[in-house]
């Protein structure tokens, strides 16, 4: 193998290559639970966190944070709040408001858990009329986080008087029941960490105006789940409020570089292979849009040991890239790749390869890579 050969840049590797068909995600446990470790370190206790189960869509990874003492979940679909659920969670947040059949879906998730809180965001009165109702009728209360917008503009409703007549509307209805705030900033990622903390406090300002005015109504101060991965660090720092990070548990070429700040490790590598020397400065990969995130710009990963190359093409099933290590390379050889944007590449798996003291023995479902498990 002709790249990738130094041993203090070899802790990615495999010693069993040839039992792993390409192209294949390797996740590796022990790097996990340090990430696990250090993101429970920085909350200050596992209480505090709701992490975001969509970096990993995995039933092994929401356990080794459960034997950290986490047991409260963010999701992004039903299929994810399912996994989790099963997996055994204790709390969740379906981070999505439910519409169509998805209020039944959310529903049945409540009714199939009984013994778990499972929660929803939701932003718009009529939405909520339809969860209190669809609840009513089974004889139970949906559990809604009412979802504020404090600048990313995707979802969420900015503070302000309509927020608090719609947090009274979850309050008051029948069938629903008020379980806090969601306050997501996923626009905040500037790269330099005062920053980013600037413009984060900045921003929170409107919840916690909006908590105040909560509380001089005689509502009961409601838990709030804040940001992301990039502001997670910052929201720590307050007190009652709780954080839902989520890259960070395999963290991603895109977040090392660009938040130095933030000390975790890689813990998921592409695994591919060469398949074709077009040309002597050019190799062609088995490594397209099915098998990694391509909805960033190129460089879409970081190759070790190839420090610098052009994209040229990227396809389904092939990536070209033009480096003058080409030479270098031979039909067959394996490379070793950190994804740029993490989440969405493991949602292109059905199952990842397990690496163990090097060794890659076992695989782990992505379970909630499908849109519906059974509900």
């Amino acid at each position: 193998m002709p790249l990738n050969t130094d041993p203090e840049e070899s802790w990615f590797r495999i010693k069993n290559p040839e039992d792993i068909a390409s192209p294949a995600l390797l996740v590796y446990p022990h790097r996990i639970e340090e990430n696990i470790g250090r993101m429970v370190s920085i909350a200050g206790s596992p209480e505090r966190l709701w992490p975001h189960v969509k970096t990993h869509k995995m039933s092994e990874v929401v356990r080794l944070q459960l034997k950290a003492g986490i047991s409260r979940f963010k999701c992004a679909t039903v299929a994810e709040s399912e996994m989790a659920a099963s997996a055994g969670a204790d709390e969740i947040i379906l981070a999505i408001q439910p519409v169509g059949p998805a209020i039944e879906r959310f529903i049945n998730l409540q009714l199939r858990f009984p013994s778990k809180r499972i929660g929803c965001i939701a932003d718009n009165a009529d939405i909520i009329k339809s969860l209190s109702s669809a609840a009513s009728d089974k004889g139970i209360k949906a559990l809604v986080w009412l979802d504020l917008n404090i600048g990313m503009n995707r979802t969420g409703i900015e503070p302000g008087p309509e927020a608090t007549a719609l947090y009274s509307l979850i309050n008051d209805l029948q069938g629903t029941q008020n379980a806090g705030l969601h306050v997501y900033d996923g626009h905040l990622h500037d790269a330099d960490a005062i920053a980013r903390e600037k413009k984060c406090n900045d921003a929170y300002r409107q919840a916690e105006s909006f908590i105040s005015r909560l509380e001089s109504m005689r509502f009961r101060t409601p838990v709030t789940v804040a940001g992301g991965t990039p502001t997670f660090p910052i929201h720590a720092k307050r007190k009652n409020t709780d954080c839902s990070p989520g890259t960070l548990l395999l963290w991603d070429y895109k977040s090392s570089s660009t938040y130095r700040d933030m000390d975790f490790l890689h813990a998921a590598v592409l695994l591919a292979r060469v398949v074709s020397k077009p040309s002597p400065d050019l190799a062609c990969i088995d490594l397209g849009h099915k098998a990694v995130a391509s909805e960033m710009p190129h460089p879409r990963v970081r190759f070790f040991g190839i420090d610098s190359y052009e994209t040229v093409n990227h396809s389904e099933e092939h990536i070209v890239i033009r480096t003058e290590k080409a030479t270098l390379l031979k039909p067959g050889d394996i490379l070793y790749c950190i994804p740029y944007h993490i989440c969405p590449t493991t949602d292109r798996f059905t199952s990842v390869s397990v690496v163990r003291d090097g060794m890659a023995s076992e695989e782990w479902q992505v379970d909630a890579h499908t849109r519906k498990i059974t509900i």
